[in-house]
């Protein structure tokens, strides 16, 4: 677990531009997570190679379990694998989903196959109320097509965890997937003033690149994003991209209010 230090920490220390980029998520045979102060956010990948690991609270929390106060979603962004929860063993697809609700016990990441693993991405939030944990399959998930070709950004989106859908306390969670030959994601902007946001983007081939931006509408900045790599937004930040290729990401979302059209327009003509 890494701890990202606190904003008067890192503004004597590190670039602006390197603050919320997270690289090195994802490392076969591990389990590599971020505690992020902002809304307390836990981000994370893990890779399980020839055996199970454990997404545990060493390291994390000073509790029991993860979820002894919180809550988890996770996605797989990699091959076949399995979760080992409370001795029952579940099957997750590539893009299955799984929600933990605050009690659950501590979860062992398994894959089907060492050379295809799989690669499990969560992000867990304090939660007030335990909600019924459940798999959400990739295969009964509605996707929604966004975009216009004339703004080169068709797309489609797939919500896991939101409200109607799966009961939790602060996290909405799901992914997006850009149509071949499109490149850009949630432009125009927008921000959240009552809560925070992650992407992580996967799928970006490997002679490929996304250009994230973030920061202020006022004062933009990017990020020079690859595979599997994941980008921190605070509340009032915008969070855009571009690719050189079509790309997915994974949006997750914690805070004051789970409202899925609670943001505030940032209009083209307004950034700099």
């Amino acid at each position: 677990m890494k701890f990202l230090p606190s904003n008067a920490q890192r503004a004597a220390t590190e670039p602006s531009g390197d603050r919320h980029h997270l690289k090195g998520l994802f490392q076969p045979g591990e389990v590599h997570a971020v505690y992020w102060e902002i809304d307390r956010t836990i981000v994370g990948g893990a890779v399980p190679a020839g055996q199970g690991v454990e997404l545990s609270p060493r390291g994390v929390v000073d509790t029991k379990t993860l979820c002894e106060r919180r809550e988890i979603g996770i996605i797989n962004l990699g091959g076949s694998g399995r979760i080992e929860v409370n001795g029952s063993t579940l099957a997750m697809a590539p893009r299955d989903g799984y929600y933990a609700g605050r009690g659950s016990p501590d979860i062992v990441f398994h894959s089907d196959s060492a050379a295809d693993p799989a690669k499990f991405f969560f992000l867990s939030y304090p939660a007030h109320h335990a909600y019924e944990s459940r798999k959400i399959a990739f295969v009964d998930v509605k996707g929604e097509r966004l975009g216009t070709p004339a703004g080169a950004n068709i797309r489609t989106l797939y919500k896991y965890f939101a409200p109607g859908l799966v009961d939790t306390c602060q996290l909405t969670m799901g992914f997006t997937e850009l149509a071949e030959g499109h490149v850009w994601n949630t432009m125009p902007p927008h921000t959240h003033v009552r809560r925070s946001e992650v992407y992580c983007y996967f799928n970006v081939k490997p002679d490929q690149a996304v250009f994230h931006f973030g920061g202020t509408p006022d004062a933009t900045r990017h990020h020079v994003v690859r595979d599997l790599e994941a980008v921190l937004s605070p509340s009032g930040e915008i969070h855009s991209g571009v690719g050189t290729a079509a790309y997915s990401f994974v949006w997750g979302m914690g805070g004051e209010n789970q409202v899925f059209s609670d943001m505030q327009p940032a209009p083209i003509r307004t950034l700099a």
